[in-house]
């Protein structure tokens, strides 16, 4: 689920990048076509030059690709590198920074907003506690 909602993010950052691509391949048609340095800064008239243009909108569009594609895959890489982890081997706090270490509950509890109960797993019943174990066997067979 948090990976396909940081894949949305990446989509549509890509979405507004190629907007913006698109917004500059348009200004450089505009600007050929009313030769605005012609009518706003009273410069030399020059004929329009069609090719030049398409020339231009060739080369912002390969360019804005490869930054539409980077960019996408470098959110991707973000996204992956902010879901992991630091845990202590030992205790199981949560390195926030370098010098802070979190308790995973109290980690967990703020931005989950849940509460915590606990519980034995089956595989750590057999492991720490096996005479549980055979306890909880009789007692679902009747015995007890």
């Amino acid at each position: 689920m948090e990976q396909s909602r940081q894949n949305m993010i990446a989509k549509k950052v890509s979405w507004y990048e190629a907007i913006a691509i698109l917004f500059i391949i348009a200004v450089t048609w505009i600007d050929e076509i009313l030769d605005i340095p012609f009518l706003i800064l009273g410069g030399e008239a020059t004929p329009i030059n069609w090719r030049e243009s398409f020339f231009e909108s060739i080369i912002i569009g390969i360019i804005g690709a490869v930054i539409i594609r980077h960019t996408y895959k470098l959110l991707l890489r973000v996204s992956y590198l902010e879901s992991i982890l630091p845990v202590c081997a030992s205790c199981g706090k949560i390195r926030m920074d370098s010098e802070f270490w979190e308790d995973i509950k109290h980690f967990v509890q703020e931005r989950a907003k849940t509460e915590f109960t606990h519980g034995i797993c089956p595989e750590c019943i057999e492991k720490y506690y096996p005479e549980m174990r055979q306890k909880n066997k009789h007692s679902a067979n009747g015995s007890e």
